[in-house]
């Protein structure tokens, strides 16, 4: 049977049969849904994500029926190499392969010199064997010498290795006058893992994405997200209350030492009182004590200055995150177009919000 075709989660190190398909082609189809220590194996990995986790696979899986194809080296115990893609299969859109889908950045986890050319052929490989309209990645370095990108965003990192008065000295000067108006405004910050702070933070989030004129992500996505990763420990909800009531939060996710802020919804009628900057205080201040190395602030569209200044107003560095996708039928890579804002936004404003609601539910699965 082909390599590619295989599908194998990592064999145990007494299969002998196994080790051995894996000694003659060390390259298979690795499925992170049927092997339960998959991210025991992901973890000794020091570039490792929650995204190249089980529970984010799980996630994508089972919202949205995406199937995976991830790509790998087996080896006893570890995972050297490994390649995260998923198959999105739509009547509307078509097959293709996206490392990953509704993911900021996804690198391959890599131990060779030679990996990313090696990384592109898999990628190639398979899409040749699925009948793929084009392969996307989103954080696979050293694409061949031809190669455009076909879309670019910003990516904000901030490390927490610094004390945190260093931390909190670094932010910019406004950031640290709204840190402390909250503060005086009495704002409270509440940390939570429970579904009813997933649906709360959903509340804001559909009012906010309806304020931006883009449809939310349907609830399940949401529902998925808490039982696969925060009900585990690999996140959490952060909260901020004014006058009793929730006026903006955000998911954070956790792996290893890296932490990723994923989604973040405010109540624009409080803006005045900066909820949005102690709440994002104290998840790096929460961040740091337990030990975490690093906080991703996530991609950011190039046309969102705004969003760009807020992140960057807190220390973070910034980086380029460039996305790739080689398109079959023609041939070679290909651009797109960041549709972040354009005509569209306008009409989704004005439709009312279980409206949109429902357009999301709809779109989502056929988008990636």
């Amino acid at each position: 049977m082909h390599a590619l075709a295989e599908t194998l989660p990592f064999p145990p190190a007494s299969a002998a049969s196994a080790a051995g398909r894996a000694r003659r082609s060390p390259d298979f189809r690795l499925d992170p849904l049927a092997f339960a220590p998959w991210d025991a194996h992901v973890a000794t990995h020091p570039a490792a994500t929650i995204f190249h986790t089980a529970g984010w696979a799980r996630v994508l899986h089972e919202t949205y029926g995406h199937t995976p194809f991830y790509q790998g080296r087996l080896e006893a115990g570890r995972c050297p190499d490994l390649l995260p893609i998923m198959e999105v299969t739509s009547p509307l859109t078509g097959r293709r392969g996206v490392s990953l889908p509704f993911t900021d950045f996804c690198a391959p986890l890599a131990s060779g010199g030679n990996s990313a050319a090696r990384n592109w052929e898999l990628a190639f490989r398979l899409g040749r064997v699925r009948g793929w309209k084009y392969f996307e990645s989103r954080g696979l370095g050293g694409a061949p010498t031809d190669a455009r990108p076909a879309l670019a965003f910003y990516g904000h990192e901030l490390d927490l290795a610094l004390p945190e008065d260093k931390l909190f000295a670094g932010f910019a000067p406004g950031v640290r006058r709204a840190i402390r108006k909250a503060q005086a405004e009495q704002v409270e910050i509440e940390i939570q893992t429970d579904l009813a702070a997933v649906q709360a933070y959903y509340a804001l989030h559909c009012q906010t994405r309806q304020g931006h004129g883009v449809p939310p992500q349907p609830f399940r996505f949401f529902a998925s997200i808490h039982r696969h990763l925060l009900a585990r420990g690999l996140g959490w909800v952060i909260q901020a209350r004014c006058r009793d009531q929730i006026v903006a939060s955000a998911i954070f996710f956790q792996f290893g030492r890296r932490a990723v802020y994923k989604f973040g919804a405010s109540d624009r009628s409080f803006q005045a009182f900066r909820p949005n900057n102690l709440l994002m205080w104290e998840a790096i201040k929460w961040h740091a004590a337990h030990g975490f190395a690093s906080l991703h602030f996530g991609r950011t569209s190039l046309a969102n200055e705004g969003l760009r200044r807020f992140k960057l107003g807190f220390g973070s560095r910034e980086e380029c995150l460039e996305y790739f996708r080689y398109d079959f039928r023609q041939g070679g890579f290909v651009t797109t177009t960041d549709r972040a804002a354009g005509w569209l936004n306008a009409l989704f404003r004005r439709l009312p919000r279980p409206l949109l609601r429902g357009l999301g539910a709809a779109l989502y699965p056929h988008l990636a």
